[in-house]
């Protein structure tokens, strides 16, 4: 029986302290880029840091999907 991309998600968040820290720091990040998009005239530092607070969050994504396709091999082997 295949697990689902979520139930395997909600496993990994349990189970899995790396996967449980990339996530939790994602969410940190997608909060801070949130709040800079909001603000009607960001300064060049705040813009700058909302680039670079983009690029991580996409390196954090990166690394989840790592864990994530590692553990559906797993479950296939």
């Amino acid at each position: 029986m295949e697990i689902t991309q979520e139930e395997l998600k909600a496993h990994l968040m349990q189970t899995n302290e790396e996967f449980r820290t990339l996530v939790l720091r994602h969410a940190e990040l997608k909060k801070r880029v949130m709040e800079l998009e909001d603000k009607a005239h960001p300064t060049e530092d705040e813009q700058v840091e909302e680039a670079l607070l983009k690029k991580q969050k996409l390196q954090l994504k990166d690394q989840m999907a790592g864990i994530l396709n590692r553990h559906k091999l797993e479950q296939v082997a």
